[in-house]
């Protein structure tokens, strides 16, 4: 049954991920996604049934070790931005920020958990399915805000590096990352073991953020 929190958690993750881009885009002066009704926690208007579905699953059930997914991707026109380049840096790590803030708040969640438990004594259903979402929201938010830091396209990452590029070369990395999403799931798939290398940032943080849980036992 831990299959159903994991799940349930990297979709609230990824929706607060989208509409953090949705939200940012529109103080940029872009409310493309806000008419589209992309500016909403409803998951229904952001989900996507590979990335917020299957691929979570079979990375789950697989044992790779690794688990990541995402939701349908935000529509933004810079072109509407006051700062083009500007503007769709915040935008794209507004998602990234909001998954840390997520995993913040879920690490504050853990040491309330883990304190009720100390102090009854107990571990009950409650509890032990609320220590459960607080650890996958602690871990699933770390590995999305650092996963997306990977600048290989369509990663969020990917477009503060379009624009540290000179001009031309920038252009023909923009083209190279139309197979971006390829290259991605074949790695995610074939050679796992090269995002966990990717990730150890992720197993510090996460290692600090258990510590200063149980600190309030």
């Amino acid at each position: 049954m831990e299959a159903v929190p994991l799940i349930a958690v990297l979709i609230a993750s990824v929706v607060v991920h989208e509409v953090a881009h949705a939200w940012q885009a529109r103080r940029e002066g872009d409310d493309t996604a806000d008419k589209l009704g992309r500016i909403t926690l409803n998951p229904v208007s952001h989900l996507d049934l590979m990335g917020s579905v299957i691929v979570p699953l079979v990375l789950h059930f697989s044992g790779s070790g690794f688990l990541f997914g995402w939701a349908k991707p935000v529509p933004v026109n810079p072109a509407n931005y006051r700062s083009p380049v500007w503007g769709d840096i915040r935008v794209s790590m507004a998602g990234i920020v909001s998954n840390l803030i997520l995993a913040a708040f879920s690490t504050l969640l853990l040491a309330v958990v883990l304190k009720i438990q100390s102090v009854s004594g107990s571990l009950g259903g409650t509890t032990t399915l609320a220590g459960q979402v607080a650890y996958y929201g602690i871990l699933i938010n770390l590995v999305l805000a650092f996963f997306n830091l990977i600048p290989l396209p369509p990663l969020d990452g990917s477009h503060v590096l379009y624009h540290a590029l000179p001009k031309a070369l920038a252009e023909r990395y923009r083209a190279a990352g139309r197979h971006g999403l390829l290259i991605m799931m074949g790695l995610l798939f074939f050679f796992p073991g090269v995002f966990r290398y990717l990730m150890w940032p992720v197993s510090v943080l996460m290692g600090l953020a258990t510590d200063f849980a149980r600190l309030w036992l």
